[in-house]
């Protein structure tokens, strides 16, 4: 059973082994009603892993997963591979795995602000429409869980503001639980309940600080992208590089290496 009413989903040490490496261990996590938790880490961390094993696609070698009875997930992958030889249509990849009334299509098409795509070939939209219609998609699940894999994945500054936006939006208005993949290791969506930072373990979680805060980023951006964006300072017992790999302290430093480290990306 889900330990708490507003849950909608809860891990427990999971563990994921896969031809004798360890890809996960002792990860838990839950997600709640109408909360907002992003999962950032390193390449290779498991956060992909972890989210396939959250929607039952990845087995398990421990550990348990429990989602409220009946709960309705709304899944937006990071790649959706499409042949570039077959034109698809907006509508056409709508239905692409359950058929809905064209009503039900524009509805949810209008929800992410890009029904005047309807009839447009997949293969001409931009990265920013792409993810949009991809979202749109997960909502006609009614989802009353929405994964999120890497939203805004391709999509430049301006795009990845709107987006955190959009979602945002959904959250207030339909009340559903996010539960988000962030390629970033420092900047997340300032609406934010959770952040979660996972290197095959959870190594630390917390809230984001508002980048609002930081005088540079405001000039370089404007306030409106320092109000849908905030920084997410870690303290655990390794440092992400700028590529996303992991810097582990230098051995002859033991205290920093029992202390952790801290860093405001």
């Amino acid at each position: 059973m889900i330990s708490a009413p507003w849950e909608l989903l809860s891990a427990n040490g999971l563990k994921v082994e896969i031809g004798g490496h360890t890809l996960l261990h002792d990860v838990d996590l839950t997600v709640g009603e109408g909360e907002i938790v992003t999962l950032i880490g390193p390449n290779g961390g498991g956060k992909t892993t972890l989210v396939r094993a959250l929607l039952g696609i990845q087995q398990l070698t421990a550990g348990t997963i429990h989602r409220k009875p009946g709960l309705s997930i709304g899944y937006v992958p990071q790649h959706l591979e499409l042949n570039p030889m077959m034109p698809v249509t907006v509508s056409r990849l709508m239905t692409s795995t359950r058929r809905h009334t064209p009503d039900a299509i524009i509805h949810a098409l209008d929800e992410t602000g890009v029904a005047h795509l309807n009839d447009a070939s997949v293969h001409t939209l931009s990265g920013g429409e792409y993810r949009r219609v991809l979202l749109a998609r997960a909502l006609l699940q009614n989802p009353e869980l929405l994964v999120l894999d890497e939203p805004v994945a391709g999509v430049d500054h301006a795009g990845e503001v709107a987006l955190y936006d959009l979602i945002q939006s959904l959250r207030t208005d339909r009340g559903c639980g996010i539960l988000m993949v962030s390629h970033d290791l420092h900047v997340v969506m300032a609406a934010t309940d959770r952040v979660i930072c996972l290197n095959r373990h959870v190594c630390c979680t917390g809230k984001p600080q508002e980048v609002s805060q930081h005088s540079e980023y405001v000039r370089l951006f404007g306030p409106r992208a320092a109000e849908s964006l905030a920084v997410y300072e870690h303290q655990h017992d390794h440092a992400h590089d700028l590529s996303g790999g992991v810097e582990r302290p230098n051995a002859h430093k033991p205290d920093q290496a029992r202390q952790g480290t801290r860093h405001a990306g």
